[in-house]
């Protein structure tokens, strides 16, 4: 996992992430591409993902990004 220590983001790689979810790295990258997960974060050519991001995700019921998204804006579940 790697920080950032400037605003204390985590930030998970493809591996984390998908382990966080029990999910193989290839299925992650399959489920990012459908828009089914979190959108990650890019710096520079890596592609991460915030460790609130998944959290939350996983605590509203893993919905697709776009519903993830609208329930980030209104403020939870």
């Amino acid at each position: 996992m790697e920080q950032n220590t400037n605003s204390n983001i985590q930030l998970l790689t493809a591996k984390d992430a998908a382990k966080l979810c029990r999910l193989s790295k290839r299925s992650w990258f399959r489920l990012s591409s459908a828009g089914k997960i979190p959108a990650p974060v890019r710096i520079g050519g890596s592609v991460r993902w915030r460790l609130k991001d998944i959290k939350d995700y996983i605590a509203w019921d893993c919905p697709d990004r776009k519903t993830f998204e609208a329930m980030q804006q209104a403020g939870g579940k």
